[in-house]
């Protein structure tokens, strides 16, 4: 079995880049609210191994029972630990499969790798079923649900797999960008989003990535589920930081703060898209704070990228996305959608001469 290769955007072995378009991370942040409460966390003691008050905090912010949070290390570590529950589901006789996004995230193909999940075309056949919405790396709507999931409503739980456990056919959406999301409008209703496991992790949101912490809340049905999984879970899974970033965030304030960055957003992410336009790039249409483009014919995107990393400017290649020739960007401020438009000037001039 060939690992596949793990590719992020973000720092890396050069440093941190001054102008990083290859990260989702919300470029208002960090939220000044939550970044005073991660200081403050008291790293000298160990947090509460029940994690009572947060499970009850997250729990009223949902509107659930505190059984259907399951709190996670961050949202690849829920990743892998879901996995390999499914695998664990399934016999030598009967392997277990997934159906993962055309485009997505590496980490649902790494986990499912792992633990030797078999790869599904279609969502009804399979045990695992990977969404994301808005996706990344394009932004947009998910489009392949099992039937199931059209069908759910709150007056048939008979009619879902969670009805009946142990699970089949699953579905995990991964809503890390909900809380960016700019435009659309969710594919699933609330009705159908209590059938499936919701993952979050509220650090892009916030522009505190560094800081790992996730949750999920368990589909309405799945409390064995969910007891296995936190089974499953190490002790202390969450850190003194973490807890204080998910604490903080259900805090009025901080939602407040959220709300009021999406119209920045917004407005930076309009001229960003312009800026490519008129540089003759092609642009995708997004729902979020990032979006893949493709530079004009002629610009090798890998080549392109590998020269702005150069002058500190980092672009996403979106090639490990299965988008080859594209790139992925997320929306920065005017000075750094400056330095980038004058870098790619450079690295056009240089490409002509």
């Amino acid at each position: 079995m060939n690992p596949l290769a793990r590719i992020h955007g973000g720092p890396d072995a050069q440093g941190a880049p001054r102008y990083d378009f290859s990260s989702n991370s919300n470029a208002c942040g960090p939220c000044p609210q939550v970044l005073a409460a991660v200081q403050a966390a008291d790293a000298t003691r160990y947090p509460d191994a029940a994690y009572t008050d947060l499970r009850a905090a997250l729990a009223r912010f949902h509107g659930v029972p505190p059984w259907r949070v399951v709190l996670a290390g961050s949202a690849s570590e829920f990743i892998f630990r879901i996995t390999a529950w499914v695998k664990g589901q399934g016999t030598q006789q009967a392997p277990r499969t997934v159906c993962l996004p055309r485009h997505a995230y590496g980490d649902y193909a790494h986990a499912a790798q792992a633990w030797g999940l078999q790869s599904m075309a279609t969502p009804d056949a399979a045990d695992l079923v990977w969404a994301c919405e808005p996706s990344s790396p394009l932004g947009q709507a998910h489009t392949t649900w099992p039937a199931w999931v059209h069908h759910a409503t709150d007056g048939a739980l008979h009619n879902s797999p969670i009805a009946r456990e142990p699970l089949c056919n699953i579905v995990v959406l991964d809503s890390a960008y909900a809380p960016l999301r700019l435009g659309g409008r969710p594919s699933l209703s609330n009705a159908q989003r209590k059938r499936v496991w919701q993952l979050f992790s509220p650090n892009k949101a916030l522009g505190l990535t560094g800081v790992r912490a996730s949750f999920t809340i368990a589909p309405a049905g799945a409390q064995q589920a969910a007891a296995q999984l936190d089974a499953l879970a190490p002790s202390w899974v969450l850190g003194a930081h973490g807890v204080a970033l998910l604490m903080a965030w259900t805090q009025a304030d901080t939602q407040a703060w959220l709300h009021s960055s999406l119209q920045t957003l917004r407005g930076w992410k309009q001229r960003q898209v312009l800026a490519l336009q008129a540089l003759g790039w092609t642009v995708q249409p997004s729902d979020t704070p990032f979006f893949c483009a493709q530079p004009p014919r002629g610009m090798d995107a890998v080549a392109m990228c590998a020269q702005l990393r150069t002058q500190g400017v980092k672009l996403r290649d979106a090639t490990s996305f299965g988008l080859p020739g594209w790139v992925r960007l997320g929306v920065l401020p005017p000075q750094a959608q400056d330095a980038l438009g004058a870098a790619l000037s450079t690295t056009a001039n240089k490409g002509q001469a």
